[in-house]
Order: structure tokens, then C-alpha cells, then sequence
């Protein structure tokens, strides 16, 4: 299995090095989205604070000057570890989160990401973990699901998993279609429905719904990781 998977990552880096880029229409958003992602540089994006303050919890309670000081090192880390090259957010694999700048309540939210093989992503919602991104075929003993589910979620009556895999291979884009309300969410991956309307539990406090606002934040597990178009649309409630 190692070198059926060193054979497909070596073949795979040039993929990479040639698709890894945006078209003259990317990071434009549709009428009625903004853009989180400019294309250019990472405006309107933070670090993600160092634990324990990674949790929403535990920042809701930490002081203003210990929350300046740690996003002054959360910041750093970001700057360390993830670029705007060629018109998408890259992630070298090392270092922690990126999380928007902004909290957000209820939203439409477009996504494109692309992983390399036995990658391991995810999207926080409101701080809360997770919309999953992994690789179904490199590793499928474990994540033969595909991506889209909502991984954290615990009840029975709140699936975990899509339902269906929807992934492109691997070297190719993915497009969620995100939309979040009150504790709802629905996945829609490259154009398939994958979660319908499954409640987001609080990963985080479990006693608790999810919270009513918070970051959106682009996850990692180590790996390199490519995201651009990343369109919002805040919806009234």
C-alpha cells in the first residue's frame, strides 16, 4: 500500500504544480455573494489562536489583551504557513488553521478545495467543526464515506456521514455548496446533495447548541491543501 501511494503521490506533483492555479474568472463571486478570498492576498483572514483558545468557548471567556496576544502569534503562524499564489490559498501542511476575520451567522457558502492523496481537511462553521474533506480513494478502509459529512456530529438522529461519495479524483477541484441556518446545514458536493438539513452539534460543548455566530474557519490535518472561490452570501433571519 506505502508504495502504491508514494508511486500516485510522485505521479500526482506535477498534476499539481500544472492545476494549482486560478482562470482569469475565478475568486469572482456570483450577484449576491461577496468574496472572502480576493485572489490576491489573505485580507480578511486570521491565524487560528494556539489551544486552548482554538475553542469559541474558551475565548468567549479570555480577556481582551490575552485574545490581542495571542492572535498577534496566531497571525504569525498564519503568515508562516498560508499564501495567495496564483490566485488560490495554498497550505503547505505545517502550522494551523485559517480562519476568516469576520463571524457569521446564517449563510449561502461556496467553496472550492482540492487535497493531495491521504489528505485531510474540513470547514468549521461558526467555529465548530466540521463540513469533512478527506481522500475516499487512497485510504478507503478509512474514509470510504467521501467528504461533505458532518464528522463531529455524535446522535443518531444527526448523521455523520454524506450520503453518497461525490469526490473528484484526487488533483481535481471539488465545489461545496454550504448552506447553513440556525443549527442546520445542508452540503451540496460538486453539485450533489450529500448532507439534507442535519443538525451541526456543538463539538465543542455538548450540552449546548451550535453557536448563533461564529468564524468560518479552512481546517487542516497536516497536509497541503488548495482552496479559491470562496463566495458568501449572509442570510436574514
Amino acid at each position: 500500500m506505502q508504495s502504491v501511494v508514494r508511486t500516485l503521490t510522485h505521479s500526482l506533483a506535477i498534476v499539481f504544480a500544472l492545476t494549482s492555479t486560478a482562470s482569469p474568472a475565478d475568486n469572482t463571486p456570483p450577484e449576491g455573494f461577496v468574496a472572502l478570498f480576493n485572489g490576491k492576498d489573505l485580507t480578511g483572514w486570521k491565524g487560528l489562536l494556539a489551544a486552548p483558545l482554538d475553542s469559541p468557548a474558551n475565548r468567549a471567556k479570555a480577556s481582551p489583551d490575552d485574545l490581542a496576544k495571542a492572535q498577534k502569534e496566531a497571525d504569525g503562524d498564519m503568515r508562516a504557513h498560508w499564501k495567495a499564489l496564483d490566485g488560490v490559498i495554498v497550505f503547505d501542511g505545517k502550522g494551523r488553521s485559517l480562519c476568516t476575520a469576520k463571524d457569521y451567522g446564517d449563510f449561502e457558502l461556496f467553496v472550492d478545495w482540492k487535497i493531495e492523496p491521504l489528505g485531510d481537511s474540513g470547514l468549521y462553521l461558526r467555529g465548530t467543526p466540521q463540513v469533512q474533506i478527506w481522500d475516499p480513494l487512497t485510504d478507503p478502509a478509512k474514509n470510504s464515506v467521501g467528504s461533505g459529512g458532518l464528522f463531529n456530529n455524535q446522535k443518531p438522529e444527526n448523521p455523520s456521514k454524506p450520503s453518497q461519495v461525490a469526490d473528484k479524483p484526487i488533483g481535481q477541484w471539488n465545489t461545496f455548496k454550504i448552506k447553513m441556518i440556525g443549527e442546520r446545514v445542508t452540503v451540496h458536493l460538486n453539485g450533489e446533495l450529500v448532507v439534507d438539513n442535519v443538525v451541526l452539534e456543538n463539538y465543542w460543548e455538548r450540552d449546548k447548541p451550535v453557536y448563533s455566530t461564529g468564524q468560518i474557519e479552512l481546517q487542516n490535518h497536516g497536509n497541503s491543501l488548495y482552496f479559491k472561490n470562496i463566495y458568501l452570501r449572509e442570510l436574514p433571519r
